[in-house]
């Protein structure tokens, strides 16, 4: 553990955008928006919730505590769906398939989520969530459904910046539903919606149903840390909708600021476009795996910057695996605190992991021990 070399660590804040100080108290409490279980973890998955482990790993060596919950959401139509085509329980497929992410993290070397919590556990805080909403004015029932009014929070589409065109063509494209003819306006979300036939139910006094998507971080985020939190994170895919919705109704609900910073991490792209399940241009994890070396994954993929878009390449795990070999087999003759402050430092500027990866690799080739250095990286190079 050691202080800051020179202050403390600066991160790029979507809200504010720009980058500015993130001075924490001694417990930092952290909500990543985590898997919906339905297929295999792939490296856009990794890479996401890789950030948030390098993260973590500088705040803990400033001496901070970190409180990292990463929620499960086990109840969501692509998961449904997915249920639906197997034939199978929404739930055993969920659990089938946390259990294969939850593996990759572990091969991958994550720190243990200090709380990893399903959505299904939550039915309760949900409801009485929406009951805070309603109360408060902020939310309406019609056709069976409770909608969260956009036109009474007055801040929403700060967080994206986004103007009202582009907020209705991504929430067309990201499940919003923006024609559902029970909105007063288009942009309006469902916070308890009906559930179809087949679909799993929970009785609310405004009918049955289940949650909509964006409310369950919101009571996930407040039951496990608190109304207000340090750090909010997630892929960029999600600042809207459902980023700019959890913020929208949490702080509609409660008065209070949901989230003291936001931090997303930026798309990884293969043959030309998003690496997604929809476009089936998939990089497993698991089958990366059969190949190489874990840590030489978890190297690739901190070898980009977090806040910048990248391109798979066939060529990525070979470097990889050949810089990995490097670090590993350098001589241990020369002294390498000085090695470590460089890379601290790199990690306090918005979390330049590819600064720190450039870093150890230059005192690699120059026979420095750079295992302290890896080691802030998330990379034991002395096994």
């Amino acid at each position: 553990m050691t202080d800051a070399p020179d202050g403390p660590m600066h991160l790029y804040d979507t809200f504010r955008k720009t980058v500015v100080p993130f001075d924490p108290g001694h417990i930092v409490t952290i909500y990543t928006c985590g898997i919906t279980p339905y297929d295999a973890t792939h490296v856009g998955h990794a890479a996401t919730y890789l950030t948030y482990d390098v993260l973590q790993r500088r705040l803990r060596d400033l001496g901070h505590e970190t409180r990292c919950v990463r929620n499960v959401t086990d109840v969501d139509d692509d998961l449904l769906r997915r249920s639906r085509e197997l034939d199978i329980h929404f739930l055993d497929l969920a659990a089938s398939e946390t259990a294969r992410f939850d593996n990759d993290m572990e091969a991958l070397g994550m720190l243990p989520s200090w709380s990893e919590p399903r959505a299904t556990s939550a039915i309760a805080d949900i409801r009485g969530f929406i009951a805070m909403v309603l109360d408060r004015g902020h939310a309406y029932e019609a056709g069976g459904s409770v909608y969260f009014d956009v036109g009474s929070y007055e801040r929403f589409g700060e967080l994206s910046g986004y103007d009202r065109a582009t907020m209705l063509t991504l929430a067309a494209e990201r499940g919003g539903k923006p024609d559902d003819p029970h909105k007063r306006d288009s942009l309006d979300f469902v916070l308890w919606h009906p559930s179809a036939p087949g679909e799993p139910v929970w009785e609310t006094i405004w009918g049955p149903g289940r949650p909509g998507w964006h409310i369950e971080c919101s009571a996930l985020a407040m039951r496990e840390l608190d109304t207000t939190i340090d750090l909010h994170g997630g892929g960029s895919d999600l600042i809207f909708p459902h980023h700019e919705c959890e913020r929208a109704q949490s702080e509609a609900a409660t008065g209070q600021l949901f989230a003291r910073h936001w931090m997303h991490q930026a798309m990884v792209h293969k043959d030309g476009e998003k690496m997604s399940k929809s476009r089936g241009n998939l990089v497993f994890v698991s089958e990366l795996r059969k190949d190489y070396d874990s840590r030489a994954i978890r190297l690739g993929i901190v070898s980009n910057h977090y806040r910048q878009e990248w391109e798979w390449g066939d060529d990525l795990m070979p470097d990889a695996a050949a810089t990995l070999e490097r670090w590993v087999s350098s001589s241990f003759a020369t002294d390498g605190e000085t090695l470590v402050n460089d890379v601290r430092r790199a990690l306090d500027n918005d979390l330049d992991t590819p600064g720190a990866v450039a870093a150890i690799d230059q005192a690699a080739r120059a026979g420095t021990d750079v295992s302290g250095a890896a080691a802030l990286l998330g990379i034991d190079v002395t096994r």
